[in-house]
Parts: C-alpha cells; sequence; structure tokens
C-alpha cells in the first residue's frame, strides 16, 4: 500500500474509534457474571458513552453512529427493539444543544449535567417500557442502573479523555 493509503485508513481507524469503543463497552456490559441480582443494575456504558462523545467529539459521533448503538444494545440485551437507539438519539439531541456550554467545564461540571441526563434518559427508558408491555413496570432496577451508571460515569470520563489524548490527538 502506499503512504497516502496508510494514511487514510489511520484517519478511518481514528474517526471509527469512539463508535468502537463504545460498541465494545456495550458488549462488555451484556457479559453475564456469576453475580446474582447484577444485570439489572449493571451501569449503561453505552449511555456513558453517547453523552461523553456527543460532548468532546461530536464530529465522531454522528446521528447513525448513536442510533447503532442503541440497536446493538437492544439486540444484545434482549430489550424491545428501538427503545434505546430512541433514548441514545433523545440524549444526543439534548446534549447537542448545550455542547458548547458543557464541554469548556470540569469533569465535575460535565458530570453534574450528566446527572439529570441520564435521569431522563432511564426515566425516557423506563415509560417506553412500560408503554410495550401495557403495564406498570417496578422502577426499581431503572433507579439502581442509573445509581450505578452515574456513580461509574467519572471513571469511564476520564478514561474516555486518556483514550481521546492517545488515539484521536
Amino acid at each position: 500500500m502506499s503512504p497516502n493509503a496508510w494514511t487514510r485508513l489511520d484517519l478511518l481507524a481514528r474517526s471509527l474509534f469512539p463508535f468502537a469503543l463504545a460498541l465494545g463497552l456495550i458488549m462488555a456490559g451484556m457479559v453475564p457474571w456469576p453475580v446474582p441480582g447484577l444485570s439489572p443494575i449493571v451501569p449503561s456504558l453505552g449511555l456513558i458513552a453517547v453523552y461523553f462523545w456527543v460532548i468532546h467529539r461530536p464530529d465522531l459521533m454522528p446521528v447513525w453512529a448513536i442510533f447503532l448503538l442503541g440497536l446493538a444494545q437492544d439486540l444484545l440485551g434482549g430489550g424491545v427493539l428501538g427503545v434505546s437507539s430512541a433514548v441514545f438519539l433523545a440524549v444526543y439531541a439534548i446534549v447537542a444543544t448545550q455542547r458548547r456550554v458543557v464541554a469548556g467545564g470540569s469533569i465535575f461540571f460535565v458530570w453534574t449535567i450528566f446527572l439529570p441526563v441520564a435521569f431522563g434518559a432511564f426515566l425516557l427508558t423506563w415509560l417506553l417500557h412500560c408503554l410495550m408491555a401495557w403495564t406498570l413496570l417496578d422502577p426499581q432496577p431503572a433507579v439502581f442502573q442509573y445509581l450505578t451508571t452515574a456513580a461509574v460515569y467519572p471513571c469511564c470520563a476520564w478514561l474516555f479523555g486518556q483514550a481521546q489524548r492517545a488515539v484521536l490527538h
């Protein structure tokens, strides 16, 4: 291959990095652990990835990628097809409008903004599942999953920031 082809391949790999990382985290979140009762409260790593990359590198997390991540989460997790895509796209719509304000803030500020966004995402997910089941579902698993997602966000954001500096700059 010519050097120009290697350069294009490198640029392609770098541009797909956030999507591939998010997809890998979604798959990692689906790994069954031998811990009873863990699966309903596993943090939504896909939601964290979408939020982080839409703030910090929206050019590398386009709408089609967010849709595919949601679809992958539903397919791998056995959820209602389209719910995660709808929720991720709603998060994208909200975060993209406030990106300039949030992007310049400290990790604490970005996390503080993440908390209500994630709460809204879990509330919307729960409501959509209730609507699809045509019954009122127990909100407790969604609440605990929200809490674990909120708790691990700072660690994930730090790791994403390190990955961004290492791979994308």
